[in-house]
């Protein structure tokens, strides 16, 4: 089987649901023909969310222009650490890029701003830490992007979308020294059981992806049989993340009832029951 090919559609659920983590963006179908194959499938909705400033702006487009997409806009993790020391290499999509100090940090960070206060943008994320691509030089930076996306989250009145790669304990130290939004989401749940207690006490969500299916991710199965039904979401993060039995297949929202059945399964909880809880947490979490 090509690694290239994509999987073909699920089943349908029977009980419409959102995937509350995507980029349409980075997916080789068109917005209509991914948003016509979710709806195939009882994928009735996505949060499409922007990385940097081209693909926030996009994000924001592109709810407007569809009623079944959200919006959700930030600087990646990642992102802040290229504005201010550079990005060389051209890692991003957007090639090579100079220093722009914190000066260049401020004025993206304006920008997001403005685009967090429309109407069809019903997050601010993803944002948080990341200390797997960037190293101490870049934490600074990491971290002052994302006190401004919580601030800009909370004035809004939105969601917060965090991206929490290998720095659990200082994402819950900054949410908890800053205060975090009424609603707050971890995208792409990567922690494991005693942090998802942490995260339900808090009131946070937790968002899982395909990776809980994967045979090495009994942690974050682990995690899922504590976090509470109510605070629970589904997402796909594609292109990333495809759930096997497919896994390094291209990932579409198309592919989130592979991931809600095992997350069932894992739960100990019938596929509608699930469905259910899933659809109204991910209306109450983005507040559509």
């Amino acid at each position: 089987m090509s690694r290239s090919k994509a999987p073909p559609l699920p089943e349908p659920l029977r009980v419409p649901v959102a995937d509350s983590h995507t980029h349409l963006d980075m997916q080789d179908a068109t917005v209509e023909e991914g948003l016509a194959r979710a709806a195939a499938v009882n994928v009735t909705t996505v949060v499409q969310v922007g990385c940097d400033i081209a693909g926030s702006r996009w994000a924001a487009e592109t709810a407007a222009a569809h009623p079944s997409v959200h919006a959700a806009v930030a600087l990646h993790p990642n992102e802040a650490p290229r504005i201010v020391h550079g990005d060389p290499d051209g890692w991003s999509r957007q090639g090579a890029r100079e220093a722009g100090g914190t000066a260049a940090l401020h004025e993206a960070l304006t920008e997001i701003d403005a685009l967090a206060a429309l109407d069809h943008v019903r997050g601010v994320g993803e944002t948080g830490l990341d200390y797997f691509r960037t190293g101490p030089e870049g934490m600074a930076a990491q971290e002052e992007s994302f006190r401004a996306h919580i601030e800009i989250a909370k004035r809004h009145g939105k969601a917060l979308i965090i991206h929490d790669r290998e720095a659990h304990a200082d994402v819950l130290r900054i949410l908890a020294d800053a205060g975090a939004p009424e609603r707050t989401v971890f995208h792409c749940y990567s922690g494991d059981a005693d942090m998802a207690r942490i995260c339900a006490d808090a009131g946070y969500f937790m968002s899982f992806a395909g990776n809980v299916t994967f045979k090495n991710a009994q942690s974050l199965r682990d995690a899922l049989v504590v976090a509470p039904r109510e605070l629970i979401l589904v997402e796909t993060d594609a292109p990333f993340l495809t759930p096997a039995p497919y896994r390094g297949r291209p990932n579409a929202p198309y592919l989130i009832p592979v991931t809600l059945r095992a997350m069932a399964e894992v739960k100990g909880l019938d596929e509608d029951t699930l469905a259910e809880a899933v659809a109204d947490n991910t209306a109450r979490a983005f507040d559509y």
